[in-house]
């Protein structure tokens, strides 16, 4: 995946769609579309993903690894149709993705697929694929607040604040320019920015939690404005908020975009 000539990327499922005949829903999944390999990046929260491929062109019995970035249904719901229509490839995720996680409600995968034989598990240190650098958060630390407060998990039957060690990122380079995806980016978009600083950023940044008004507009437009001192083109969606999305766009302009499923475009 090194040095690759073209990377398109196509928005199979996200909450909102910009093509008719494609449905939505709350959850995220890219179809990579590499000159040297094809990526699957989250199932998305149920076999929606794999109906608007369909109808996208993107050949799901053509993906040649597959990587989920957390546990959480909305990006893991979609996994058990994926391995029925692709016969090859190995699914990609952390060791502690079939933790019991929670909103409330459980948030969790299905703990039914966990003894899959096409399931490759990462523990706390970075994997290479072909290329394709998978990286878990571990025990870094974070500087920054993360805004995913309220979301928890269970061990032992304790209920605990979620620490998302069950985050991963996937890092590739494309003509030198080093290309970041992140799910939901649990740990903190600018924790993360400030790991990995890479050219362009891919992902959910986790404002939804964020007011649009008044000190949720304030916190929105002083992260805006530290995102904004690196030189990245971010690509935003899904658990971001649009009308978070449009308080960022205030201050990054032309430098952040929105995608919705259905959408493709080249980096």
């Amino acid at each position: 995946m090194t040095g690759s000539d073209f990377v398109k990327i196509t928005v199979l499922a996200e909450n909102t769609s910009c093509a008719d005949d494609c449905g939505c829903e709350h959850g995220l999944s890219l179809f990579v579309d590499a000159d040297s390999s094809r990526i699957l990046f989250d199932t998305g929260q149920t076999d929606l993903f794999a109906e608007n491929a369909r109808k996208l062109g993107a050949a799901l019995d053509e993906v040649d690894m597959a990587v989920l970035s957390h546990g959480h249904y909305d990006h893991g719901g979609g996994i058990s149709r994926f391995l029925e229509l692709n016969e090859k490839a190995k699914v990609y995720l952390s060791r502690y993705a079939f933790g019991d996680y929670y909103s409330e409600k459980y948030i969790g995968l299905d703990k039914r697929l966990s003894d899959s034989g096409r399931l490759v598990y990462i523990g706390d240190d970075e994997l290479n694929v072909g290329g394709v650098r998978l990286i878990p958060w571990g025990t870094a630390e974070c500087a920054h607040p993360s805004f995913s407060g309220g979301l928890s998990k269970v061990e032992e039957g304790v209920t605990m604040p979620d620490d998302f060690r069950h985050e991963q990122y996937m890092l590739m380079e494309h003509n030198g320019r080093r290309v970041l995806f992140s799910g939901c980016s649990h740990k903190g978009i600018l924790n993360i920015m400030e790991r990995f600083r890479p050219d362009v950023m891919i992902g959910g940044f986790h404002f939804m939690k964020l007011s649009a008004d008044g000190e949720g507009r304030e916190q929105l437009l002083h992260c805006a404005r530290l995102l904004g001192e690196y030189p990245t083109e971010y690509y935003t969606c899904h658990c971001t908020g649009t009308e978070q999305y449009s308080v960022l766009s205030s201050v990054m302009g032309d430098r952040l975009h929105y995608i919705s499923t259905g959408m493709t475009f080249d980096i």
